[in-house]
């Protein structure tokens, strides 16, 4: 398995082995924000492709909010994760989900509020919501396909997406090995009930990555595709740490690290300050 340092760290020589695995479990937290944190790190060993840096931005749901923007509401229109940030105030952006050919409608259902992006439940097998509808629900919540009245729970929320799944609940990496890999934006829930934005710039395949996610001490138990390829897609706008990130290699597709822009995004999530 890969080991995954925490960016800019350097234990001394006289530090030892042990010490030098517990910093490559220990992604260095920064606070951008109440409830917003973000962190860096780096694949300790030479990549083919890309950076090799995984960036995490967490947040806890109970401090900070989170938000949709569907390009299929009335006066949106698609804007890079950049562009939405500016637009709509956001402290972040990353891909809602992959989307479909009209270049508006996500891939999986989405609904925000009333307004249905796409109404049809396919296969996919991860779920995300936010948004509670009443007391007593939590902010954010992710389901898997197998767990009991997902469409029932989905609705207690405003905010309702399905994505493809890349952990299932109790950490369990879903996927098998394959040569395909690609950049990779992701959401994932932790054991505390915090989201947490993935994007990596190298491509893995997603056997590899969710492999490197369950070594960190991230306590991820589940988490979902959103995007892959040059689509893929991480903007972050505060507490003085400024990035737009885009992805570029993706098997099949576009198998080189040239792209250097973000793509238009039909529909986004969003993190605004906290009130």
């Amino acid at each position: 398995m890969m080991v995954l340092l925490a960016l800019g760290s350097a234990p001394s020589r006289a530090q030892g082995k042990s010490a030098k695995a517990a910093d490559a479990r220990a992604p260095a937290w920064r606070a951008l924000a109440p409830g917003v944190e973000y962190a860096a790190v780096t694949v300790d060993r030479p990549v083919a492709v890309g950076d090799g840096i995984l960036h995490l931005l967490r947040v806890d749901g109970r401090k900070a909010e989170l938000r949709a923007y569907l390009s299929s509401e009335p006066g949106e229109k698609a804007r890079t994760a950049a562009e939405w940030c500016k637009s709509k105030g956001l402290l972040a952006a990353i891909n809602l989900g992959m989307y479909q050919a009209d270049q508006r409608s996500n891939v999986g259902y989405a609904r925000k509020g009333t307004h249905v992006n796409n109404a049809r439940f396919n296969d996919y097998r991860s779920f995300l919501g936010f948004g509670p509808r009443r007391s007593g629900l939590p902010p954010v919540t992710m389901l898997d396909g197998e767990d009991a009245d997902v469409r029932e729970r989905l609705a207690g929320y405003d905010v309702a997406v399905q994505n493809l799944r890349l952990i299932r609940g109790s950490a369990h990496n879903v996927w098998k090995q394959q040569n395909r890999r690609w950049t990779e934006a992701a959401i994932a829930l932790d054991s505390e009930g915090r989201i947490l934005f993935l994007f990596a710039r190298t491509p893995f395949s997603m056997w590899e990555l969710n492999r490197l996610l369950l070594a960190l001490p991230l306590q991820i138990v589940k988490a979902m595709h959103v995007e892959g390829g040059p689509e893929a897609s991480l903007s972050i706008h505060a507490g003085g740490v400024n990035l737009d990130l885009n992805g570029s290699y993706e098997t099949g597709f576009r198998e080189d690290d040239t792209s250097r822009e973000q793509w238009p995004l039909p529909n986004i999530i969003g993190v605004v300050a906290p009130r």
